[in-house]
């Protein structure tokens, strides 16, 4: 009798047990994971993905949520404000600073694998890096390169740059006219986004734009190396008219009916719009990839790491930082990356294969990897709002011919450190 009691309490003890332990976790943790993937191949690689881990993950299931590169920094400060923010979070390094510093997202320092920190380069991680912690892990990056009818130049003879013999930069606005007459353009520029661009090519040419002081505070100064790239594309639209004005308003996928049929000869477009030409591109139509003009600093150029992150108010962070590990091992990373058309961050992935034959490309883009540094606002508190409310109407009215070069500089200056002076008082 004795024996059937004290059984009974250990069963009972035992059933108490699991019943707390039930309700401390509630089940299987469940980790939302906000993806912006949107090219078919892309979602596909990502939802696979998620399916593998949950296969293999009984106790940690991740949910895939669609999000839209079109409205993500409103949706994630509403998310955030209201507590519901994802728990993984998919976005842009140059979207991270005021999250970051507003307290928004968790400091992976402490969460990521060896293998995840030694395996992407110092430079990339200093794209995800405010203060004394990291926010987010780069995984996809993307140079804008000059896609180009083959046809067209070869007839042409202009010689053909490569990543080792790039055009420089004046070397390019004399082909560009070269090539245009007769209604046809030697080249197109779709800048309805003309920040980003302008400041990521003009690291070719030394320009940095933003200057910290030993204050730590930033500032505006818009120098001669940073008016080399916009100057070329100001001259190749009112002065050469190598460039239609016509296009400077428009996005890139914008320029690609006038590029097949043949209206312009190169459009300077981010490398993942490889995708869109083969299978937009008329039977025949020839094209290639050729490297963006180089200037005093070579082939560099800044880019904007996709990134992933983990909200600071998830209870899960260690959960999250392992998914994010499994997601971004070489193998996976490849994936990816050939699913949004664009290069991996890690060493280990860039040497796959698959990311150096000639085909569409591929190889031009990935010999660049290594001239890809961390975008010049990458740091910069107030950056969104210096970009929509100074810089876009300020380029967009200077590539026009609108205002010269004298009141650009004033109003990205003047203007634009006024908006910066309110975010680091």
């Amino acid at each position: 009798m004795r024996t059937r009691i004290g059984s009974a309490v250990v069963a009972l003890l035992l059933l108490l047990a699991g019943c707390t332990s039930a309700a401390r976790t509630g089940g299987p943790v469940t980790l939302r994971f906000q993806s912006l993937a949107w090219q078919d191949e892309s979602v596909a690689a990502n939802k696979e993905l998620v399916k593998e881990w949950n296969a293999t993950h009984r106790d940690v299931k991740v949910e895939y949520v669609q999000g839209s590169w079109d409205s993500v920094h409103d949706q994630l400060l509403t998310s955030f404000e209201g507590g519901e923010a994802p728990d993984i979070i998919h976005d842009a390094s140059d979207d991270l600073a005021d999250f970051a510093y507003g307290g928004y997202l968790a400091d992976l320092t402490g969460l990521l694998s060896n293998r995840l920190k030694f395996d992407i380069p110092q430079r990339s991680w200093r794209t995800t890096t405010f203060g004394n912690g990291i926010y987010g892990v780069p995984f996809l990056q993307e140079p804008r390169v000059l896609i180009a009818n083959r046809t067209w130049l070869a007839a042409a003879g202009v010689r053909i740059p490569t990543p080792e013999h790039p055009w420089t930069w004046v070397e390019f606005r004399k082909i560009t006219k070269r090539l245009s007459g007769d209604g046809r353009y030697g080249v197109a520029w779709p800048l309805k986004e003309p920040v980003s661009a302008t400041l990521n090519l003009s690291l070719s040419a030394g320009g940095q734009l933003f200057r910290r002081g030993a204050d730590g505070k930033v500032t505006v100064r818009f120098g001669a190396a940073d008016q080399v790239v916009p100057r070329t594309v100001h001259d190749q639209v009112n002065v050469d008219h190598s460039a239609p004005g016509s296009t400077l308003g428009s996005g890139g996928s914008d320029t690609l009916p006038g590029f097949f049929g043949g209206k312009y000869a190169m459009v300077p477009l981010g490398f993942s719009y490889r995708q869109q030409i083969v299978q937009q591109a008329p039977k025949g139509f020839d094209w290639e990839v050729l490297p963006a003009p180089a200037g005093a600093d070579g082939l560099a150029q800044g880019v904007s790491p996709q990134t992933l992150s983990v909200a600071a108010d998830s209870p899960h962070k260690r959960e999250a930082a392992e998914f994010i590990d499994f997601l971004l091992r070489p193998e996976n990373m490849v994936r990816l990356a050939l699913g949004d058309w664009m290069l991996p961050t890690g060493t280990q992935a860039l040497q796959d294969p698959a990311l150096h034959t000639a085909k569409y490309g591929w190889a031009t883009g990935t010999a660049l990897a290594g001239h890809l540094s961390p975008a010049p606002a990458q740091t910069v508190r107030g950056y969104p709002e210096w970009k929509d409310k100074v810089a876009t109407p300020a380029l967009q009215e200077y590539y026009s011919g609108a205002v010269g070069l004298d009141e650009l500089r004033r109003r990205l200056e003047k203007d634009g450190n006024l908006v910066l002076a309110r975010y680091q008082r």
